[in-house]
């Protein structure tokens, strides 16, 4: 995953924000924090039920819409910046398992 800090300027948002939603995901056991390494993905060890998992993004989301509205970015270009960074996480995913 991106630094707190990469990902703040990447989506022009706070880093407080970042902050809190990489947090919460840890505690969601969705991320791992490896000090100085980096924080990474976890690897499923027990499905976590649909509906709990579009609560977690939902909340995520919801933080971003409020920074987006604040910052003047309307709907149109939220999407876009989702559909962008969603894409490189796909790209990223595909190449980690092409190295593997």
């Amino acid at each position: 995953m991106p630094s707190v800090r990469e990902l703040a300027d990447q989506l022009t948002v706070n880093q407080n924000t970042i902050l809190k939603v990489y947090n919460q995901l840890c505690q969601d056991k969705v991320l791992h924090v490896d000090r100085g390494n980096g924080t990474f993905v976890t690897e499923p060890t027990q499905s976590i039920p649909t509906a709990e998992r579009k609560q977690i993004v939902s909340k995520i989301l919801s933080d971003a819409a409020v920074q987006a509205a604040h910052l003047g970015i309307d709907l149109n270009e939220l999407h876009e910046l989702l559909e962008k960074e969603y894409q490189k996480i796909n790209q990223q995913r595909l190449r980690s398992t092409q190295n593997e």
